[in-house]
C-alpha cells in the first residue's frame, strides 16, 4: 500500500487525474506457508493481474522481484520507476551487525536466497546461524526481534524505506556478501496492453537506467529457469562516464540453502546509448552469465525451477 500510494501520487502529477487506490489481497499475502512451499512465482501478482484483465483496476503496482519473468501478451509493464536501495537490511537486537551475532544466533527470513547466502557468510566467519522461516509484514517481522524470539531478521531495505522505518536497520548488507533478489528495490507499473493511451502516460514514470539494470537481472533469472523463490541473487551495477552510462557489471549467485555450495559469477559489458540496443545488451549479459553459472553446476542448486 505504501509503494502503491507513492506511485499513485506520481501518476496524478504526470496525468493531472485523480488516482484511487484499490486494495487487493493476494494468495501470497494471506498464506502462512513458506514461499518455497507455495512456489513463490506469481503468488503476489495473480490477483492483481486478474483485476486488470477484468477491468476492475486501470493499472497495478508490483514489487518487481515478485513478478514472474514471463510477461503475458495481454499485459504490459508500462513503467519501471527509479529504483531505491536494492540491498537487504538486517534488524538485530542490541544494534548488532551480522558479524557481531553470536554463534547459533536465530535469524528470521522466508527467502531461500537469503538463507543460502547467510549460512555461507556465517560459515566464512567461523560460526553458524539458525535460519528461522518467517512471513508477515514489517511490524510482524521486526516484532520477532523486539520480543526476543529471534536475534535478527532480514528485510528488503526498499520496503523499510517506503514505510519510513529504514532507521531501524542495524546494518545494510553489502552485496559482496548478500546479493539481493533480481529486481529488488524496483517497482513495475503494469496495465492492459490494449490501454495504449494510459500506457503512454504511465511511461513518463519510467527510469531508463533502472529498466536496463533489472532487465539484465531478470533475464539471468529467466535463463536459469528459476522462480522468484529459488535461491538466486542478482545485481546489475551501472557505471557512468561524464553523466552517461557506459558499462554494466552483472553479478549472480545460486546456492544450496545450507550455504555449503555457492556458484557466484559476474560479467561486464558496454551499455549502448540507444534504449533498444541497451535493452538487447542487458538481455545478452543476463543470458551469458546464466550460461556460465549453469556450466558451473547452478542447475543442481536451485530447488524450485520454473518450467
Amino acid at each position: 500500500m505504501a509503494q502503491s500510494g507513492q506511485v499513485a501520487e506520481r501518476v496524478g502529477e504526470v496525468t493531472g487525474r485523480a488516482v484511487e487506490l484499490v486494495e487487493i489481497t493476494t494468495y501470497g499475502d494471506v498464506s502462512r506457508e513458506h514461499l518455497a512451499q507455495i512456489g513463490g512465482t506469481g503468488v503476489f501478482v495473480s490477483a492483481l493481474r486478474d483485476a486488470l484483465l477484468a477491468g476492475e483496476i486501470d493499472f497495478a503496482v508490483h514489487s518487481l522481484k515478485d513478478l514472474p519473468t514471463a510477461q503475458p501478451d495481454d499485459l504490459v509493464i508500462a513503467a519501471v520507476p527509479a529504483r531505491v536501495d536494492p540491498r537487504d537490511a538486517l534488524v538485530a537486537r542490541d544494534g548488532l551487525t551480522f558479524a557481531e551475532l553470536p554463534d547459533g544466533a536465530r535469524v528470521g527470513t522466508g527467502s531461500p536466497r537469503r538463507q543460502a547466502q547467510l549460512n555461507a557468510w556465517a560459515r566464512s566467519l567461523g560460526r553458524r546461524i539458525e535460519v528461522v522461516p518467517i512471513r508477515g509484514n514489517v511490524d510482524t517481522r521486526i516484532g520477532y526481534v523486539r520480543s526476543g524470539e529471534l536475534d535478527a531478521v532480514i528485510l528488503a531495505a526498499a520496503g523499510l524505506t517506503r514505510v519510513g522505518r529504514i532507521d531501524e536497520a542495524t546494518e545494510l548488507l553489502d552485496p559482496h556478501e548478500i546479493l539481493p533478489a533480481p529486481g529488488q528495490g524496483a517497482l513495475a507499473v503494469e496495465c492492459a496492453a490494449t490501454s495504449t493511451a494510459l500506457a503512454a502516460q504511465l511511461a513518463r514514470l519510467d527510469d531508463r537506467n533502472t529498466r536496463v539494470a533489472v532487465t539484465a537481472e531478470r533475464t539471468l533469472l529467466a535463463a536459469l529457469e528459476a522462480g522468484c523463490s529459488a535461491p538466486v541473487g542478482a545485481l546489475a551495477d551501472l557505471r557512468t562516464n561524464e553523466q552517461a552510462v557506459t558499462e554494466m557489471r552483472l553479478r549472480g549467485v545460486v546456492g544450496t540453502t545450507d550455504g555449503t555450495t555457492l556458484v557466484q559469477l559476474s560479467t561486464t559489458g558496454p551499455v549502448p546509448a540507444s534504449a533498444d540496443d541497451a535493452t538487447a545488451q542487458s538481455q545478452q549479459l543476463g543470458r551469458d552469465l546464466a550460461d556460465a553459472m549453469l556450466a558451473k553446476g547452478a542447475a543442481g542448486l536451485m530447488g524450485e525451477r520454473a518450467r
